[in-house]
This record gives structure tokens, sequence and C-alpha cells, in this order.
């Protein structure tokens, strides 16, 4: 397969670039960065990787719907508009579109729905943290949202009105509806997340943390492979990885 890999000179790009020399079913189509022609870059690919900022979401996927590219998504941070948007191109081409590509993050997100499922919010209280490096500029992180995503949709709660970013002052008692959820930055931490359920007497926890950046990039490479011959449509690492 031929990829295309956007995000030349960033940190992500560049392992992103390692993975596929490191696939033998995969080989660099090509490489852009900022201020390059993005339409002559994915000409001629089979996929795309995407792993830079929304700035560059509704570019790419018009150059790669006027070209029948396949797209992986690994940016995080977009508008609610970049997310139609997104929806919109899967309509054209097939899209992978995730907050996180690990296996082991697709493995978290599983599981927190089933212990959701499982404990409620009634006795247990959720709690979210996230950790990432000094660089990261979006929060929480998009992995985090995903897993707050997955608290919502289970324990019939909201983003809006029960999700709480940290804590000051005198707040009084924990609403048992309330979603905790804490960002932590410093270092060069590449990523961890925990899921925490808290009840009297007891306390269980989902922790992953992530050591190096090519469980990202190995997965999303992966991602591009299972889009080969893929209908038109938008899926996600659990599709990928056979979760659904």
């Amino acid at each position: 397969m031929k990829i295309s890999v956007t995000g030349r000179s960033g940190r992500m790009g560049q392992t992103v670039a390692a993975a596929i020399e490191a696939e033998a079913a995969a080989a660099i189509h090509s490489t852009h960065d900022s201020g390059e022609d993005l339409a002559a870059a994915l000409s001629g690919a089979d996929a795309v990787i995407d792993f830079t900022l929304p700035v560059l979401t509704n570019e790419l996927l018009a150059s790669a719907v006027a070209q029948k590219v396949s797209l992986v998504i690994g940016t995080t941070g977009h508008s609610e508009e970049q997310k139609v948007a997104i929806q919109e191109a899967s309509k054209t081409i097939p899209i992978v579109y995730a907050s996180n590509f690990s296996t082991g993050v697709n493995l978290l997100f599983h599981l927190t729905r089933k212990a959701a499922a499982i404990l409620g919010n009634e006795t247990f209280d959720i709690e979210v943290t996230e950790m990432h490096h000094r660089h990261k500029v979006d929060a929480p992180s998009g992995t985090a949202r995903t897993l707050l995503d997955i608290l919502n949709e289970e324990t019939k709660t909201s983003y809006e009105d029960d999700v709480v970013h940290g804590r000051e002052g005198n707040v009084g008692p924990r609403p048992s509806r309330e979603i905790g959820m804490h960002t932590l930055r410093g270092g060069d931490v590449v990523g961890d997340h925990t899921v925490m359920f808290a009840a009297d007497g007891e306390r269980f926890e989902l922790t992953h943390k992530a050591s190096s950046r090519m469980t990202f990039a190995s997965g999303a490479v992966r991602a591009a492979l299972w889009l080969e011959g893929r209908e038109a449509g938008l899926y996600d690492m659990q599709d990928v990885l056979g979760l659904k």
C-alpha cells in the first residue's frame, strides 16, 4: 500500500514514517509539511495518515475526496463543524477516525464501557485523569474525551451538564451523577489515562500508560492497511480491531 504522511517535521509524522518503513505491506508514497502542495502529495496514494492540527483538516478532506484516497485521521481537537465535515467526506471515501490508535487504549475503551455498564454511577463515583507532555495543545486529550463519551452513554449523563473539570473552593458534596475530569501536563509524558470507579469500601481502576509514540503510529498503519478495499464509511479503531 502506498501511504502519504502529513506533518513530516512533527514527532508523530516522523514516527508514522518509521512505522511504514517497518511494515512489509506498506511503503511511503509521499510526505507533506505546512506550506507545501497537499493535493500533489496525495496524487497516486492509496491512503494518507494524518497526525497534525485541525487547521489542515478541511483541506485534507477536500484533497482526499477529490482523489479518492483512503484517510486515517489521528488529529484531535476538531470543532463540531469539522466533525460533521469528516462524516460527510466518509460518504465518498473510507475513513478511520480515532482519538487513539493504540491497541491497549482501544481495549481500555472497551473495558470502560463494560465497567460503566456493570458498576454504574449510583454507588460508584467516576473520575478520569490524563497526563501528557508539556507541548500538547488540547485539553482534555482526545482519548480522555472518548472515555468521557463512553461514560456518558453508559450512565445516561451528559458532557455539558455532568462532567466537572477539576475542583476548587467550597464546591460542596459530590453529586452522584458527576464525572470528574482532571488534566495534567508536564515533561515528555507520551500519554497516561485512568478511569476510576470509587465506592464505599472499594475502588476499581482501569489504567493505560504509553511510553512510545510508535504504538500509535503502528496502529495507524494497521488501520490504513485495513482500509484497503473497504467501502466508503466512517470507522474507528474498534472496527479495525474487531471489538465491536
